[in-house]
């Protein structure tokens, strides 16, 4: 947990070691960072107003290194405050004041997400003529010749979207399908995870064969099973 208020500190680790969690924390970025380097925590509880480094900082340097899951707690509410922050890599966003059991549930979930959610009914998927892999035990997805470091929320997105190509999902669908979020703004919160997904495994995220959206609906794999 990166976050500069004590009284934040106190609660969050007590409500997350009372359900058996081992909380580290760090009241500044710089701190942050080296801790979550030399701890590897399953995840990252960030908040965006730090006295050093921006919590939008701390998101893009731990994602340049990192795909663990991060969880962003922070006082900037706004919906495009919130976009921003997936749209950086975040998994999932909660407001402050906020509650402590609504913080423990959305830890959960993303770590639900993290090591599981729906089996697959094979253990590799291949599209585009091997051009797309998803290697489901392994959580492993390759690209052309390389293998590509997705968030839980963009893994968890593309193997709903590649157990049934072609079929076309609704923001709704594909939210409840993710998992974490509350209703608000779920538009907008796929459409940034979609975003970031495209610019990992398209050849052009400007004009995409995998990610399709099909306007005035959702979103669908194009590619056809190889």
């Amino acid at each position: 947990m990166i976050d500069d208020e004590p009284s934040v500190h106190e609660v969050v680790r007590a409500y997350l070691e009372r359900e058996g969690f081992i909380v580290y924390s760090a009241d500044n970025g710089l701190e942050g960072l080296r801790l979550a380097e030399s701890k590897q925590p399953a995840l990252l509880v960030l908040d965006l107003m730090l006295p050093d480094l921006s919590g939008e900082e701390i998101c893009r340097e731990v994602r340049r290194r990192s795909d663990v899951p991060i969880l962003m707690l922070t006082a900037k509410s706004a919906e495009e405050d919130r976009v921003t922050g997936l749209e950086l890599g975040a998994d999932d966003y909660l407001a402050k004041p906020f509650s402590p059991r609504e913080l423990v549930a959305r830890v959960k979930a993303v770590l639900r997400r993290t090591g599981g959610g729906d089996v697959p009914l094979v253990e590799h998927l291949s599209f585009d003529g091997g051009a797309l892999r998803i290697d489901t035990s392994r959580r492993e997805v390759v690209a052309g010749d390389r293998t590509v470091d997705l968030t839980p929320s963009e893994y968890a997105l593309l193997l709903a979207l590649a157990q049934y190509p072609g079929r076309v999902y609704s923001r709704f669908e594909l939210i409840n399908r993710v998992r974490g979020y509350d209703f608000e703004g779920y538009e907008r919160t796929i459409d940034a995870h979609v975003k970031n997904l495209r610019k990992k495994i398209e050849p052009d995220p400007a004009r995409p064969r995998y990610v399709e959206t099909v306007h005035g609906v959702g979103y669908r794999l194009g590619a056809k099973p190889s």
